[in-house]
């Protein structure tokens, strides 16, 4: 099997804080955003179960609707959701969201049945992939045999894209860089995993494009990682 291209992607305040967007702060263009996401093509949003109970609060007894949907032009194929603790059930609001076509769930051996069967009685394909814990190695090969994905855009926040980076499953990291300072203590950085215990650990990245897309100084980055 062959993994898919990962790409990493993220808004972020000079000092790699994530969280400055949900207050509101009036230099986060979330168009502009998306804009830059949508130029890699994607077949696949990967995103991990808190960015999505957080998305969609309070619509877990959304009725599916019956008419058609009419998806947004910047829409990708699939949005994969990594959520082994059985803890989304708002999946008719999200398979009714019109920037993806199709919904797919990553669990894991040891997510209840009555979870499995919930997502079988919504019409929600998943995947089933490693045992107390989602093996996304084993889940993105599996996105590409079912899918024919050769290209994930994760969309997350800092634990999903710690996991991928420690496990050495990304392929590019991105990220926007809004001219705001935010402080603070609490784990809303790009990349959050245990700390490193030797040199080895950290991950070396390559600069292949930089570019200032606004006015004020903000600025679009992108680096292979080297592996």
């Amino acid at each position: 099997m062959t993994k898919p291209y990962v790409i990493v992607f993220n808004g972020l305040s000079l000092d790699g804080r994530m969280d400055f967007t949900s207050k509101g702060d009036p230099q986060a263009d979330i168009g502009l955003y998306y804009e830059l996401s949508a130029r890699w093509k994607a077949d696949v949003m990967l995103s991990g179960s808190e960015t999505m109970v957080t998305a969609f609060a309070g619509q877990d007894e959304v009725p599916l609707s019956n008419a058609p949907k009419e998806l947004h032009p910047l829409a990708v194929p699939l949005v994969a959701i990594v959520d082994s603790r059985a803890r989304i059930h708002c999946w008719n609001a999200i398979k009714q969201q019109i920037f993806w076509k199709e919904a797919v769930a990553l669990v894991a051996r040891s997510t209840p049945r009555s979870y499995l069967d919930e997502l079988e009685s919504k019409n929600v394909d998943y995947i089933v992939a490693g045992e107390g814990k989602i093996d996304l190695a084993v889940a993105l090969e599996e996105l590409n045999t079912r899918f024919g994905v050769r290209k994930v855009l994760v969309d997350s926040g800092g634990i999903l894209n710690g996991v991928l980076l420690r496990a050495g499953l990304v392929d590019e990291v991105s990220t926007l860089v809004y001219p705001t300072l935010v402080g603070g203590t609490s784990p809303k950085a790009f990349f959050v995993a245990p700390d490193v215990t030797d040199a080895g650990q950290v991950l070396q990245l390559n600069l292949t494009h930089h570019e200032q897309v606004r006015s004020d100084g903000a600025l679009w980055l992108k680096y292979k990682v080297l592996h």
